[in-house]
């Protein structure tokens, strides 16, 4: 059964999903908006929240559970310099999901996630 069961199985297995949903972090940090399915977009967000969260306590702490995720130091560097600052007043919900309609190839639903 899957009951209390959050995360969706992209039909990978778990380093690979995990693995995926990093790159989609960092990419969304990096270009601060990137496009991509619905699916992927909604487990993503939760994980670039708690990244904002963590880089907004500001602590050497914060940093390395940050740099556990991300795996860039210039890009953990961004978070922490630019990021971070711009969420201080914010409290939560550092997304923005807009929806953009289907691929052409395979009809799944895109949409563009950004940084608010």
């Amino acid at each position: 059964m899957r009951h209390r069961k959050k995360t969706k199985k992209f039909g990978a297995n778990a380093s690979h999903r995990e693995a995926i949903l990093r790159n989609l972090a960092a990419e969304i940090f990096k270009h601060e908006r990137i496009k991509t399915t619905q699916l992927r977009a909604k487990q993503v967000c939760p994980l670039v929240d708690k990244i904002v969260t963590l880089a907004k306590r500001g602590d050497f702490q914060a940093r390395r559970q940050v740099l556990a995720i991300v795996q860039d130091k210039e890009l953990v560097h961004k978070i922490f310099s630019e990021i971070a600052p711009r969420f201080k007043e914010r409290q939560g919900g550092y997304t923005r999901i807009l929806k953009l309609g289907p691929r052409q190839g395979d009809a799944a639903p895109m949409v563009l996630v950004e940084l608010v």
